[in-house]
């Protein structure tokens, strides 16, 4: 009887396990997307953000943020939208490069796609 319970336990516990290795979220790959949004990202963004948005340092030694994660990561649409619109800390600003409907469908795609939300 004692096995028995101990047996069940470790039972559940391997399903436990499963059940959540089984469920992690994969990453998006800008690289495989034919999408527009992926398009305006690599003509646009990947240059100092990296091709697959995981942030780089550039020739000049500046160190380009991530866009999927870390300290620097806009933590809403608005926030990304404000970003994309108007640059700042050493990023351009795009309200004068693409059309507001491309800043809108970038912002989703960074906080959808590249983040998970």
């Amino acid at each position: 009887m004692k096995y028995l319970k101990i047996f069940v336990v470790l039972a559940f516990a391997v399903f436990v396990i499963a059940a959540c290795a089984g469920s992690q979220k994969k990453s998006f790959v800008v690289a495989d997307s034919k999408s527009y949004e992926a398009s305006l990202f690599r003509q646009h963004c990947a240059i100092c953000h990296g091709p697959e948005a995981n942030g780089k340092t550039l020739g000049n030694g500046m160190n380009v943020p991530s866009l999927r994660e870390g300290q620097f990561k806009a933590p809403n649409e608005a926030a990304i939208s404000n970003q994309i619109n108007n640059g700042g800390n050493g990023m351009v600003p795009f309200r004068n490069t693409l059309t507001q409907r491309e800043i809108n469908m970038l912002t989703e795609f960074v906080y959808r796609d590249l983040r998970g939300n």
